[in-house]
Order: C-alpha cells, then structure tokens, then sequence
C-alpha cells in the first residue's frame, strides 16, 4: 500500500482514519506472508471458503472503507469505483474453489484505501 508522502499535510481525524482503513484493508488482504514466496493473503480469502456466507461477510467488513471515504466527502465517482472493487471481489469470490485463489489475488481493500489517499492528496 502507497501511502501518503507527507502525513503532516493531512488532518488528525483523517489520519486516525486511514490507519484505520489501512489496518483493515491489511487484515482482509495482506495480513500474512505465504511461506517461502513474498506473496500476502488475507482474512478475504480464508472467508470465501465458506460458500456465500464468507464472501458476504467479507464484502461486509470491505464496505467499512468505503463508508469512511463517504464520511470524509469522498467524490461519488471515486466511491463507485471503490463499491464495484468489492462487487467484483464478492461475485468472482462466490464462485466454488476459484473464487478463493481469485480472492486471494484481487486486492480489493487494498486498491480502496490507495484511492481514498489520491484523493486525500488532491485534496
């Protein structure tokens, strides 16, 4: 995950929440190493083994980044492209055994939070 260059330039309350953001995308994500490889999976796949259930809940836990870039006032085109990131992780997701090695590839949060810090940047 980028992160923003100069943390100083962003508010506290934005600060608080993009380590928010950034935890949670790295728990559903990235939060452990594949052995022997410098490949990351996170909780989103081990979920999608549960057939439908697991990739709802995960969708779920994935629309806390965006409900956090809609309070910060996140423009509604940057918010849509954030919402299919998770369309596309939940519908692929369900799909019996490969949806899990896709979920284990499409790094959905991780993608949202990196757009919700373009555009804190511009901001």
């Amino acid at each position: 995950m980028d992160e923003i260059d100069d943390p100083s330039n962003v508010p506290p309350k934005q600060q608080a929440m993009l380590r928010r953001t950034r935890s949670v995308a790295r728990i559903l994500d990235e939060s452990v190493r594949v052995p022997g490889t410098n490949f990351r999976i996170g909780i989103d796949p081990v979920l999608g083994i549960l057939p439908v259930s697991g990739d709802i809940v995960a969708a779920l836990l994935s629309l806390y980044i965006v409900l956090e870039a809609a309070r910060i006032g996140v423009p509604p085109r940057t918010l849509a492209r954030m919402g299919f990131n998770i369309a596309v992780d939940t519908a692929v997701g369900s799909v019996p055994i490969l949806g899990t090695l896709f979920d284990a590839v499409w790094k959905a949060n991780v993608w949202n939070v990196a757009l919700l810090e373009e555009q804190i940047e511009s901001d």
